[in-house]
C-alpha cells in the first residue's frame, strides 16, 4: 500500500496509506478530507476533486485526458501541477506522493 501525504487547504499535512487500484480521489475522500467535494463521484465531469501533485511524481501519473484538461481550464486555480484526483489511479510506485487540495472555485 502506498503512503500518501495530503495537504488540506489550511496547510495541514496528513500521511495515510491507500489501497492500490483506488483513485487518488477515493483515497483522499475515504480518509476524511471533506473539503475534496468530488461531486460527480469520479466521472470527470465537475473538477471538484482538483489537487496539486508533487512534480517529482509527474512521470508516474497517467497522461491527462482531453476531458480532464478541459475541466481544469475552467478553474481559476489551475497551475502546472494540477490534476483531477478522480483521474489518477493509485499504483505501488506512487509511495510518498504528496498532493495539496486546490482552492474551491
Amino acid at each position: 500500500m502506498p503512503k500518501l501525504i495530503v495537504v488540506d487547504r489550511a496547510g495541514v499535512e496528513k500521511t495515510m496509506e491507500a489501497q492500490t487500484g483506488l483513485t487518488l480521489m477515493e483515497a483522499i475522500r475515504d480518509n476524511g478530507f471533506d473539503e475534496l467535494l468530488a461531486l460527480c463521484g469520479g466521472c470527470c465531469s465537475c473538477a471538484t476533486c482538483h489537487v496539486y501533485v508533487d512534480p517529482a511524481f509527474a512521470d508516474k501519473l497517467p497522461p491527462m485526458s482531453e476531458d480532464e484538461n478541459d475541466l481544469l481550464e475552467s478553474s481559476d486555480h489551475r497551475n502546472e501541477t494540477s490534476r483531477l484526483s478522480c483521474q489518477v489511479p493509485l499504483t505501488a510506485d506512487m509511495d510518498g506522493l504528496k498532493v495539496s487540495i486546490a482552492a474551491e472555485d
